[in-house]
């Protein structure tokens, strides 16, 4: 893969059964395909819904399901998310070599969505929260994604911390999200050292190697964000 094309985290680099990327604009679907380093795979999409659930699979499915995450165990499937401002995390298991890509947008974040994929690897496959890595690529940053109160009540009413919500100035009724944090959060929540969280932290909405929903309205495609293992 060219590394313009593709961001990596360098704790991810080091696993030498492992395979990921956050894809720049330059990177389509295609480039599946293309890539050298990732002849043999089976790429696997979801239908993203903004949605808490977790799919676990073993092969390429016939058709998209209905989820936000995917998990896998079995050698040669990657998994993909799409994102265009929200956040995408891949997360690793050195003992079980298990892997997850997650879509985290302000809904599945409401809904926790990283707490219910990290419940859900510890019961399917006996991961320990203590030997996952996680991996955030980029995502809007909190100084860019404004939303309204009905986000932050929702936020509250999820019991989840409002301090990564800041009041804009001279906008009443409007706040800026940091999602990046409440994700971390999440993960933090769920048990996994912060030592093993890994932060690409690009804003999608400034670097204009990116897309961005926000910044581009309809003309924007998605960044495919993906891990896999060998």
């Amino acid at each position: 893969m060219e590394k313009q094309s593709v961001l990596t985290a360098p704790a991810f680099e080091r696993l030498p059964w492992l395979v990921h990327g956050f894809g720049t604009r330059r990177w389509t679907l295609t480039d599946f395909k293309k890539s050298r380093e990732l002849a043999g795979f089976s790429v696997v999409l979801l239908k993203q819904v903004h949605s808490d659930k977790l799919v676990f699979v073993a092969r390429r499915p016939r058709t998209r399901p209905r989820a936000d995450a995917l998990a896998t165990r079995r050698a040669g499937l990657l998994l993909a998310v799409k994102t265009a401002d929200c956040l995408p995390v891949l997360l690793a298991d050195d003992e079980k070599r298990v892997v997850a890509a997650v879509h985290c947008g302000w809904r599945g974040t409401q809904r926790r969505i990283l707490e219910h994929v990290v419940a859900g690897l510890r019961k399917r496959c006996g991961c320990r929260p203590a030997a996952l890595r996680a991996a955030l690529g980029p995502c809007i940053g909190a100084s860019c994604y404004e939303v309204g109160v009905d986000v932050r009540e929702g936020f509250a009413a999820a019991g989840l911390p409002l301090d990564v919500f800041r009041a804009r100035p001279g906008a009443p009724g409007k706040f800026d999200l940091d999602l990046r944090e409440a994700n971390r959060r999440q993960l933090l929540d769920a048990g996994l050292s912060p030592r093993r969280i890994a932060d690409i932290a690009v804003c999608t909405h400034c670097d204009p190697d990116l897309l961005s929903f926000r910044r581009d309205r309809d003309k924007t495609a998605r960044l495919y964000n993906f891990i896999g293992i060998k």
